[in-house]
């Protein structure tokens, strides 16, 4: 049977993940508390808030967060805690984009699938500042209007006459479904 024959199929608009797209970053910031830090006792990114805007080929994910340096100073004899809010622009590129999607329909997304995290905080060269070392992970999903073709039977099928049925137990044993198989990569 052809299905290159244009009666045998039909296209079909319908909305579908369109782009995908996935960036792992570390960066650094450097944060000046009000007094010339002695040890740092403790670091954390709290109030992480993003949203996400299409850009060229990819899609930025603009965000906030603050960061909280608990610190000693005077000698370790007092200890305060610096606050300080930060925004950046994180340009993730899509890796997977459906060249046939319409563009003026697009919808886009992200996920913080790392939310930022201090992983390192240490006392500046200069002694004034603390400089910390933030990781933070986005995926980022595109969707948009895309045309599917799909193939038709001559003269359709009877399902109403055809018994359908279906239960838990034909096929629906997950247990035995090998992990490796699954590939939720972009």
């Amino acid at each position: 049977m052809a299905y290159a024959d244009k009666q045998l199929r039909r296209e079909i608009i319908t909305k579908a993940v369109c782009g995908k797209g996935r960036k792992f970053s570390t960066v650094t910031h450097t944060v000046t508390p009000p007094h010339q830090p002695t040890s740092i006792l403790g670091a954390w990114i709290i109030n992480h808030q993003y949203e996400a805007v299409r850009s060229g080929d990819g899609i930025e994910v603009i965000g906030t967060y603050d960061i909280n340096i608990w610190y000693s100073y005077n000698k370790n004899s007092q200890t305060d805690v610096a606050k300080e809010t930060l925004s950046y622009v994180e340009h993730v590129p899509l890796g997977y984009v459906d060249p046939k999607h319409r563009s003026t329909t697009e919808e886009v997304t992200a996920e913080a699938t790392q939310e930022p995290n201090c992983i390192e905080a240490n006392i500046s060269s200069s002694g004034t500042g603390v400089v910390i070392r933030v990781e933070r992970e986005f995926a980022v999903e595109m969707v948009a209007e895309t045309k599917i073709v799909v193939p038709v039977l001559p003269g359709g099928d009877d399902w109403e006459s055809k018994a359908l049925e279906f239960s838990e137990d034909e096929g629906g044993d997950y247990e035995d479904l090998d992990p490796e198989l699954l590939d939720d990569e972009l």
